[in-house]
């Protein structure tokens, strides 16, 4: 009879821990594989660089998960190619049940400095650990805290959000990590705006994210954001204030997306 008991505890301990780390599920109908999105990067009528992103045609197996493989390529252009060249890659498999990362991987050349790493999460104990690109041997491992994003699969949890359900001012918290730090960031709903895009007029969503202070930024606010008023909620401009000076990044092309923009 004590065996019996002992195994209903061990039954019922077993069932609490697994319940401890229930997988959040996030439904979504905003994107999906085969989507292709390209961005300019400018300083006013100067093209800076470009931005590419790419979902994988099929989902990839990661930690044991289906996930989006989304690969975004970032690289200068024309005279700022010249002066300092950058080729910055970012690689994330993004669980497609939660739309948070199981796995993280950048491969950056700015100039003369290069920095290559992949980050393995672990949702279950809010861990990351970090390695370099063609080693298995663990450098660090970080405690983070609860559904945290890196920078790729962020851009894609943004997607997940009814913005059409919120007030102007509300705001959606965002915690993501990048190159060992965690950062918390909320998403302010600014209302809607109708602007024009090189495809035409569309309806989108202004967002502005609350950044932590920084010496790089002109303010908390200095990004601003403008996110199609429809399923896709494809970012189709921002801009950026620095201290430094302005830029702004618009939407050059695109392909494979879920649903069909609808410009005027």
């Amino acid at each position: 009879m004590k065996k019996v008991f002992l195994i209903i505890i061990l039954l019922v301990t077993a069932m609490s821990f697994k319940s401890s780390f229930q997988e959040r599920v996030i439904e979504q109908d905003s994107f999906t594989t085969g989507e292709h999105i390209e961005y300019r990067v400018h300083y006013g009528f100067v093209n800076a660089a470009e931005a590419i992103v790419d979902v994988d045609n099929k989902l990839q197996n990661a930690n044991g998960k289906p996930c989006y493989k989304v690969g975004i390529v970032a690289r200068t252009v024309g005279v700022t190619d010249w002066i300092s060249k950058v080729r910055d890659t970012w690689t994330s498999y993004i669980d497609a049940s939660m739309i948070l990362p199981q796995q993280f991987y950048m491969n950056k050349h700015e100039g003369n400095y290069k920095k290559e790493q992949r980050i393995i999460f672990n949702h279950n104990n809010n861990t990351a650990k970090l390695f370099e690109m063609d080693d298995s041997q663990e450098k660090k491992t970080y405690n983070l805290p609860k559904h945290i994003q890196d920078v790729v699969s962020g851009y894609y949890f943004i997607r997940t959000i009814d913005f059409s359900k919120m007030n102007v001012g509300d705001s959606v918290p965002v915690t993501f990590f990048f190159e060992g730090e965690v950062y918390n960031m909320r998403l302010k709903f600014r209302g809607k705006e109708t602007i024009n895009t090189k495809f035409g007029k569309i309806s989108t969503f202004k967002i502005t994210p609350q950044l932590p202070k920084n010496n790089f930024f002109q303010d908390e606010e200095s990004v601003k954001m403008w996110v199609t008023d429809d399923e896709n909620k494809i970012p189709v401009r921002a801009e950026v204030s620095l201290k430094i000076g302005a830029l702004a990044l618009d939407l050059r092309k695109y392909s494979g997306l879920k649903h069909e923009l609808k410009f005027n």
